[in-house]
């Protein structure tokens, strides 16, 4: 079981990300239409999935920020910040920002992306979200790169992430 942090505490999830190399957990995520998506709904592209406890909260909407501009132009690869924001809650940001090169997926009707990821946060006042990590997949979902960010209120390593796009 990995763990992280929150303003210096000590946080448990769930398990450890998916190891670089192995092949990642397929998932079903819930899409702005309230569509089901599953990663073969990105086939053929590499993944960046930037995990974050909320939209709702500045680092999370720095890093989707940060990653949308980052992803322009990049026809062969696709950004998905996923959290377990309310479908319409996450559009709203997205509308709001401008975020038009990462897609935004909800775990609202369940948690098994976080488990079999492991980032679900077990304890403390964020238990039952996620912590902050960035996965980053090749176009035949082979895990090529992962951060577990050490601390929830940091943005992770944007240039080491993008360096594997």
């Amino acid at each position: 079981m990995a763990q992280t942090a929150l303003q210096g505490n000590p946080v448990n999830l769930s398990g450890d990300l998916p190891a670089v190399g192995s092949t990642a957990p397929d998932f079903k995520l819930v899409d702005k239409d309230l569509g089901d998506k599953t990663l073969a709904d990105f086939a053929g592209k590499k993944k960046l999935l930037n995990i974050v406890p909320s939209l709702d909260t500045p680092v999370c909407a720095t890093s989707t920020k940060h990653f949308n501009t980052s992803m322009a132009g990049k026809s062969d690869a696709v950004a998905l910040v996923i959290s377990a924001d309310l479908p319409f809650a996450m559009g709203r940001f997205c509308g709001a920002e401008g975020i038009e090169n990462v897609v935004a997926l909800s775990m609202m009707r369940s948690r098994s992306f976080a488990k079999d990821y492991g980032v679900l946060i077990e304890d403390g006042p964020l238990a039952g979200i996620t912590a902050r990590a960035v996965v980053v997949l090749d176009a035949d979902n082979k895990v090529i790169y992962t951060q577990l960010v050490p601390d929830i209120t940091q943005e992770p390593d944007y240039d080491a992430a993008l360096a594997v796009l």
